[in-house]
């Protein structure tokens, strides 16, 4: 019983699908895919949680479940540090920088000595307040000293269909809203963010390796079980996953979701969710961020 606590159709219930079809072969019985979205997470959340701790259940998620959760949802009803056992880091994800195809720029640094030669404020945007899209921008104003504006939106293909018409400078999205945009070139794909490159977009550098600094901090998607579930059951379904994570045909279809494998233990998932919570905290309190 794989739960996915997002909207049927959508982004995740399909990477879910991919993984749950190796995965019932390989255990030999069927991988049900269960939708269970609301409330940012936390109702889908909250049925892993009072699932048996048997591991004929687990929770495929986004990073916002375990980290952004504890600053956009803090009444949520579970504690990611206890409520629910790491697994694995299925994959991260490529979030892009996108600008106008006419843009006199090709590059981040490119972008960053026009958007300061400009006499006005550069408009840029994301999916929503707190995004890694939001925060990557206002990490470049502190650091670049820049006049940048944030505009949120409901959808990250919504900001960039704005860069497309002009309607604003800059964008960050993921790259299955970017991709069909960047090669029909009606957008141009700048820089990504994180700490190394897609293997989706292999040819296109981070921020890091064009010399801006601090934006490395990957968007990840994880599988998680319920509590007091057993270690070695837990070891046994990251066993499991990891195989699944090598079939090529598995990683073709997670790349072209924008999604590099990882497919790490359970040991070193909980420390890189350790590390981005602490990183998020900081972000979040030095901007003075109010998540809604």
């Amino acid at each position: 019983h794989l739960i996915t606590p997002f909207n049927a159709g959508g982004a995740m219930d399909i990477y879910s699908r991919v993984i749950a079809e190796p995965l019932s072969k390989r255990l030999k019985q069927k991988v049900v895919v269960q939708a269970i979205p609301g409330a940012h997470t936390v109702v889908g959340t909250q049925a892993l949680m009072k699932a048996p701790p048997d591991g004929h259940t687990f929770m495929i998620t986004t990073m916002s479940t375990a980290v952004i959760n504890r600053f956009r949802v803090p009444a949520a009803p579970y504690n990611p540090d206890v409520d629910f056992v790491p697994v694995t880091q299925l994959s991260y994800g490529a979030v892009l920088m996108v600008a106008p195809a006419k843009a006199p720029y090709k590059d981040a640094k490119g972008f960053i000595e026009w958007a300061k030669a400009q006499n006005r404020t550069i408009r840029y945007g994301s999916s929503g307040v707190g995004s890694w899209g939001h925060l990557a921008g206002l990490i470049l104003m502190r650091d670049y000293d820049l006049k940048l504006e944030y505009v949120p939106y409901k959808d990250d293909l919504l900001a960039i269909t704005d860069v497309q018409n002009d309607a604003l400078d800059a964008a960050f999205a993921g790259l299955t809203s970017a991709r069909s945009k960047i090669q029909a070139g009606e957008v141009k794909a700048v820089a990504m963010t994180g700490p190394a490159r897609s293997a989706a977009m292999p040819d296109l550098p981070t921020l890091s390796e064009q010399g801006v600094a601090n934006v490395d901090l990957a968007v990840w998607v994880g599988a998680y079980v319920p509590p007091k579930t057993p270690k070695r059951i837990v070891a046994r379904l990251q066993k499991e996953l990891k195989a699944v994570l090598r079939q090529p045909e598995v990683r073709k279809r997670l790349l072209a979701l924008g999604q590099t494998p990882v497919g790490n233990t359970p040991e070193e998932f909980t420390q890189n969710q350790r590390m981005d919570t602490l990183k998020w905290d900081a972000l979040i309190r030095v901007f003075d961020i109010k998540i809604e």
